[in-house]
């Protein structure tokens, strides 16, 4: 990215003097907001811990979610379960698995400490997941029209029938015994 070799040449005193990139496509409240979390972030050479990391760029609610999820197995830098205490640096891989079965494959391409807000944090990483599934293949849940009240008896015994059995045809009862209505 352009702007990147003009922050890097901002930074080290052969730029113009400032830290603010000035490409025409970034907005200028996102490029204040890179400058911000790039001065809050580590000095060159150091490192982020992972679950501070995937909070601030937004991958988990919060950084008590990414450390539970570090300390459960869900999270993998460069294919090894990690501590949550595990430093990053930038070029690793980084797997966490979702709660909805779901896999993030990133690769870090900056380092920051503090939460940003989503257009800085999506420049922080290389969005690598394999897209999620289409919606239609996702089950549908049971939902009554609003005011429908409670589900009659007849209804329940519908719904556990579609449950239990997985088809539409109603032609068996709970536990396979033929209907006998």
């Amino acid at each position: 990215m352009a702007w990147e070799d003009e922050m890097d040449r901002g930074q080290e005193g052969g730029g113009e003097g400032s830290a603010v990139p000035s490409v025409t496509a970034v907005d200028p409240k996102v490029a204040a907001a890179v400058a911000a979390a790039e001065a809050a972030g580590p000095a060159s050479g150091e490192t982020v811990r992972i679950d501070s990391w995937i909070w601030a760029v937004r991958l988990v609610k919060t950084r008590s979610v990414g450390a539970t999820a570090c300390r459960g197995g869900h999270v993998r830098v460069n294919g090894e379960r990690v501590k949550p205490a595990h430093s990053v640096r930038v070029g690793d891989e980084v797997r966490l698995r979702g709660g909805e079965g779901r896999e993030r494959i990133v690769v870090v391409t900056r380092l920051i400490r503090k939460r940003v807000g989503a257009p800085v944090a999506v420049q922080c990483y290389v969005d690598n997941s394999p897209p999620p599934p289409p919606r239609e293949a996702v089950a549908p849940v049971a939902v009554r029209d609003r005011g429908a009240g409670r589900p009659t008896k007849r209804d329940r015994r519908e719904l556990e029938r579609l449950r239990d059995m997985g088809g539409l045809d109603g032609s068996s009862g709970p536990a396979g015994r033929p209907r006998s209505d």
